[in-house]
């Protein structure tokens, strides 16, 4: 246990630190499934419907990305690496 003022505070601020970090990764990843599901929803119907549909995830993905490497949940090449992995699965297709 902490026994001074300054670690009591520290402990105080990586558990707020740990939620807002889970909070991003967490969203990041479902929105990476949901990416993926739409992504061979729309390599058997090539419809714009569905293409529309899995550019405005990808978008909501790239939002989430970059406020989470704006508030260092993510290093910046690591940001940069998601968003490039997901831009060049929806360009195969």
């Amino acid at each position: 246990m902490a026994n001074n003022k300054s670690a009591k505070k520290r402990i105080l601020i990586s558990k707020r630190n740990n939620l807002q970090n889970r909070f991003y990764k967490s969203a990041v990843k479902t929105l990476t499934k949901r990416f993926l599901k739409d992504l061979e929803t729309y390599k058997t119907s090539q419809s714009s419907n569905d293409k529309e549909k899995t550019q405005i995830v990808l978008n909501s993905i790239y939002s989430l990305i970059d406020k989470g490497s704006k508030k260092n949940v993510y290093h910046k090449n690591t940001a940069s690496r998601k968003k490039a992995k997901l831009a060049a699965l929806l360009k195969t297709v």
